[in-house]
């Protein structure tokens, strides 16, 4: 059904719009491409009476209902603008909905160095900044300037600029991941001035990698655990494990490595398996259910909970 500039769909299977391709039906389902739209989605879910939940590219997040009964808001906000600050920087302004990928190329294009670790992740920009997402040695909060988020509340909806210190980033977390009242609509980062070839050299390594060590050819959502900071090994386990004392110079324990040490690698339990690759991803290999996946996770947890003492969390959202 039709509802002025924006189209609320009906029975929308939410599998389509998930790098997992699992997920179940939204009752109600919208995609937007700006804020006035995003707003007038908004204004339709509390006529409605109807809450609302916004999605990004989909490749962090695990659908558990067969049913979703909130309004699924899609954001599609998708744009690259830049200005010239100095000879060394730049800044660019991207909508939440813009895909890392783009913004990659873009950098590469107009010779900027700050993206290369992006490569390969299919997620967008506003989905990367409320999970402060991360690879090889970076974070999304290295390189963000100012984050602009539609504030809902009992008073109305109005805009508003957060600087990088307010986005109270941290490990895989921001002000935004738990809080439904800041939606972010465009963030602003800063970005060095370099030569093309070094950063077309970087991104090429770091893809690479990615083919190398990470599932790319089947469908999953990344690391599915935040590793575990160093600080966190009690002496007593470090005794007992004397192999997690490698670790302590990168300051964290990838969960990962726990995951092998309890010979989790390749555990299947329906169509959800533990990759091959990399143990600290879990891939659809045709057919897995959110069932399959969260039985899967509950297993691993207890496993290194059992052998190590150490308690995993998801980084991804479970919804």
């Amino acid at each position: 059904m039709k509802n002025g500039k924006i189209e609320i769909k009906k029975n929308v299977l939410l599998k389509d719009y998930s790098t997992f391709r699992i997920g179940g039906k939204a009752r109600y389902f919208v995609e937007v491409r700006n804020i006035s739209q995003l707003i007038e989605a908004i204004n339709w879910s509390y006529k409605k009476d109807i809450p609302f939940f916004v999605l990004g590219g989909g490749s962090n997040i695990l659908f558990l209902a067969k049913e979703c009964k909130e309004l699924v808001i899609r954001c599609a906000i998708s744009y690259i603008r830049h200005t010239n600050n100095n000879l060394k920087f730049e800044t660019l302004y991207a909508g939440a909905g813009t895909r890392l990928e783009r913004l990659v190329q873009f950098s590469l294009k107009e010779s900027l160095t700050g993206l290369e670790w992006m490569v390969g992740i299919p997620g967008t920009i506003g989905g990367a900044v409320c999970n402060n997402a991360g690879a090889f040695g970076k974070e999304v909060k290295d390189i963000v300037k100012k984050v602009k988020i539609l504030k809902v509340s009992k008073n109305g909806l109005e805009t508003k600029t957060f600087s990088n210190e307010d986005c109270q980033f941290s490990y895989r977390s921001s002000l935004f991941k738990n809080n439904k009242s800041y939606i972010i609509v465009e963030v602003e980062l800063e970005l060095k001035k370099e030569k093309k070839s070094r950063i077309e050299s970087k991104i090429k390594e770091n893809l690479l990698y990615r083919k190398v060590h990470q599932p790319l050819e089947y469908p999953s959502i990344g690391s599915i655990f935040k590793n575990i900071p160093f600080s966190r090994c009690r002496p007593s386990l470090l005794e007992k494990f004397p192999d997690l004392k490698q670790f302590q110079n990168r300051k964290e324990i990838p969960a990962a490595y726990l995951i092998d040490s309890c010979g989790l690698k390749e555990k299947k339990i329906g169509g959800a398996q533990i990759s091959k690759k990399h143990s600290n991803f879990i891939i659809n290999t045709g057919k897995a259910t959110a069932e399959d996946v969260m039985i899967l996770i509950s297993l691993i947890k207890q496993k290194v909970r059992d052998k190590f003492g150490i308690q995993l969390e998801e980084e991804i959202i479970i919804f």
